[in-house]
Order: structure tokens, then sequence, then C-alpha cells
């Protein structure tokens, strides 16, 4: 249970050094000070020390002879010595040590070592418990074995050294695994501070709070997260907006097509039918008002596969001089009956391509709806067409108002409308998006100019894969 909160997990990260590795590595270190520092620097003084007196006394055989002269060389030769000295018959009796009395009485015998191959000037090392010991034959000037040479000293290991100091080492474990206790604490409320803040700001979203933005603070890890959620709480309040974008929308443009309707329904109940003009004119309105809500159904179908992610295209060989002149009758007629010049420059011959025909017919109808609409009467559209590389090409120009540059990408946005006096103020504000959306769908691209006393152009390209005829 204690291991469920980031926070203990982080303090207990900070004590586990002090408790866990830090006497491992100290176990570790003793073993390598001891076996790699300690005893050879032990022995290579004893070494060096008994082959020094090896050599004094080799060339003074008085010292083998009598014991009194070789106490007295050990006496004063032992005070500058690291280890004891002790001179030994060959034969294992000892003739003076530095633990003697000065009356040198001790007369018992020594345990060497097989000393056969061992020359002048070697050094035969062992380990007895804690006693080191170096050992060195002495050989005469002519060759024979007198004596040997014997210094041991009692070795002070690092692990004793460390028990003497036990007291002191506990003190600092203790200091260690306090501080890493403070230091483990002071970061990991910094971290859960963090956490907490992002926490409580995605429980606010939850609750419906689209403004819980969250300071990004902290390890680079965390600022990345809170940036994420800044993030996705800006979405989150895009979409919100859109939502309610998209109601006013709707309530506005259903409203106006139905009061119509009704209107005219109404006039038709109250005896309106037995004029027939009247009548004629009523029924062509209600025609019109049911195209209104027809291009507004196709509008939220298209919002309906944005919102899924990706078109779906149904492609088939489409006759594009066909298709073309289909596509573009109904707003001929429509740029007629406002009054405006209709204009179409397309190939007399065009191939039969791959491509989903009622979907572009959608794209290019948004965008000639969009110039007719934004037209004033006696202006003029124009459509050019152009199949060129595999490549269709449909381009809608008008000389209507002009889009301002600060407006010419958000106008491609879902429920868009640009400013009062200029373009896109009516409508849904999605045909733009719907028609982008398409022409991407196609692997193509839309680009759009406009200026200041010049035409507005909508460029549409597609690649075009070429059906030959059956």
């Amino acid at each position: 249970m204690i291991f469920r909160s980031l926070r203990n997990r982080l303090i207990f990260s900070h004590i586990l050094p002090a408790l866990l590795i830090i006497p491992i590595m100290g176990a570790a270190m003793v073993y390598v000070l001891e076996t790699r520092l300690l005893l050879p620097a032990v022995y290579s003084n004893l070494a060096k020390e008994a082959k020094l007196i090896a050599e004094i006394t080799r060339n003074q055989p008085v010292f083998w002879q009598d014991r009194g002269a070789a106490q007295e060389l050990v006496n004063g030769v032992s005070p500058y010595l690291n280890g004891r000295v002790s001179l030994v018959t060959i034969d294992g009796h000892l003739l003076a040590s530095s633990d003697l009395a000065a009356d040198g009485t001790n007369t018992s015998l020594v345990e060497l070592p097989d000393l056969n191959g061992v020359r002048q000037g070697d050094v035969v090392e062992l380990q007895s418990g804690p006693l080191a010991e170096a050992i060195a034959p002495v050989y005469d000037l002519s060759g024979q074995p007198i004596g040997v040479v014997r210094m041991t000293t009692r070795v002070v290991t690092v692990s004793d050294e460390i028990y003497q100091l036990r007291y002191l080492l506990g003190l600092i474990l203790l200091l260690g695994v306090l501080a890493g206790i403070g230091l483990g604490s002071y970061l990991a409320f910094g971290i859960n501070r963090s956490v907490q803040r992002v926490t409580r700001s995605i429980q606010a979203l939850a609750q419906g709070d689209w403004q819980a933005h969250v300071e990004e603070q902290g390890p680079d890890e965390l600022r990345l997260l809170a940036g994420a959620v800044n993030t996705l709480v800006d979405k989150l309040h895009s979409l919100e907006k859109a939502r309610r974008q998209l109601l006013a929308n709707l309530v506005h443009e259903l409203g106006r097509p139905l009061g119509a309707i009704r209107s005219a329904i109404q006039a038709l109940l109250h005896g309106a039918d037995k004029d027939s003009q009247l009548s004629s004119d009523l029924l062509t309105g209600l025609d019109d008002e049911t195209v209104r809500l027809r291009h507004l159904l196709d509008d939220l179908a298209g919002l309906h596969d944005q919102v899924l992610g990706k078109l779906e295209l149904n492609r088939s060989a489409v006759p594009l001089n066909d298709w073309l002149l289909g596509t573009l009758s109904p707003w001929e007629a429509a740029a007629r009956q406002k009054g405006l010049s209709w204009v179409v420059d397309a190939p007399s011959i065009l191939p039969r391509v791959l491509m989903d025909p009622d979907r572009m017919a959608q794209a290019v109808g948004n965008i000639l709806s969009n110039a007719i609409k934004f037209t004033p009467a006696g202006g003029q559209v124009s459509t050019t067409v152009k199949f060129e590389d595999h490549e269709l090409s449909v381009q809608v120009a008008d000389n209507g108002a002009d889009i301002p540059p600060d407006e010419q990408e958000k106008i491609f946005q879902p429920f868009y409308r640009g400013s009062q006096g200029r373009r896109i103020v009516e409508g849904m504000g999605l045909g733009l998006s719907i028609a982008r959306d398409i022409v991407l769908a196609h692997g193509g691209e839309i680009h759009l100019e406009s200026a200041p006393r010049a035409d507005t152009r909508f460029t549409l390209r597609i690649p075009a894969e070429v059906v030959p005829e059956a």
C-alpha cells in the first residue's frame, strides 16, 4: 500500500541508496582495499626490512654465533622497523627477537616453512590468522645457509577499523538517510504538486469547466504534460464553441425556410390556391425553400464526415463533359436568376476520369454557391475547366467583394464566417470547409486568390486517372 503513492516511491528512492547501496559498496570497497592495497603494502614493507636485516647479518657471522650480539642487533634496529623482527637458526632455534627479554633466555623452536630453492634475497610471505610474516633465508659468503630473518606484524584490517568506527559510521548513515528523506520529500512534494495541478485540471474538464488551464511548471516531462492538457483544454473549448455555433446556425438556417414554407402553406389553405398565378408563385417559392433545405442537409452530411475524420469516396469512371454539364447547369440558372453574367470556359472534349462524381459536384457547387451569393447583381461568375498532365482543374472566379488576407486561411475552417460587410457572413460556414475536405480526400488541393479591385478565384485541383472508353 505504501508504494501506491508516487510521492512515497520518490521518497524511498532517495532512502534506499543509503540503506542498501552504501553498505554493499562499502563491503566491496573493504574487500578491494584489503586485497589490493593494504595487504600488498604490508608484505612489501616486511619483505624490504627482512632483506635489509638479512644483508646486514650475512656479512657478520657473529650475529648467528652469539645470542647476545644477535639480541643487541635486534634491540637496536626494532624501533625503526614496521614489524617485529626475529633471528632464527637454520634448525629453528630462536636466537633473538624484539619480543624477548633483555637476558635472551628464550630458546623456543620456531616452525619454519620449506626453504629449499629459496635463494639469498628472496622472501617467503605467509599469513597466519591476523599475522603477516615475511621470512628471508640468510646465506654466508660461501653460500651455506646460516639462519633466517623473520618479520611479523599484526594486520589491522579495514573491517577492524570500521568496527572501531561503527558509531561514527552509524551516525553518518543515519544522517544520509535523513538527508535522503529530506531531499526525497522536497522533490516528491514538488512533483506531487505539479501532478495534482494537472489532475485538478482534468477533473475540472470532466465537470464541464473548459477554462481550466494548468501552469506549465516543474520538470520538463511535467511541463510537456501540462502543455498537452492545456492544448486539450483549448481544443475542447473550441469544440464547445463550435457546437454552440452549430446549434445557433441550425436554428437560424432552418428557421428561415421553415417560416417561408409555413407562410406559403397558410396562404394556400386560406384560398390562395384559387389564384393560379399566386398559387404558382407560392409553389415555386416552396420548391426554392426545399432546395435550400437540401443544401443544408448536404452541409450537415459533410460535417458528419468531418467529425468521423475521413471522407468515404465512391470513385467511378466519370465522363467529364457530362458530369460538368450536370454540375454547372443548376448554378447557371441560379446566377442568371440573380442577374449575374455566367461564363464557362471548358474544352469541348474531356476524357473519362476516375473520381467520386457526387462528392466533386458538391465541392464545385459549394464554391459556386459562395461566388453567386456574394456577387452583386450585374456582376460576373466564371468557371474555367482544364485537364492537363492527368490533373483536373476547376477555377471559379467572381467580381464580388474581396476576402481580406487575414481571413483567407480562416474561411476554410468549419463555422467561420467573415466580418460584416464582407463575404462568408451568411449560412452555416461549412461549405468551403467541406469543399476543401473533398478535394483533399481526392489527393488534391484548393487555392484562393483575392485582392481589392480584383476577381476572387477559387481553384480546385485533383489528380485524375484517365479511364479508356469501353
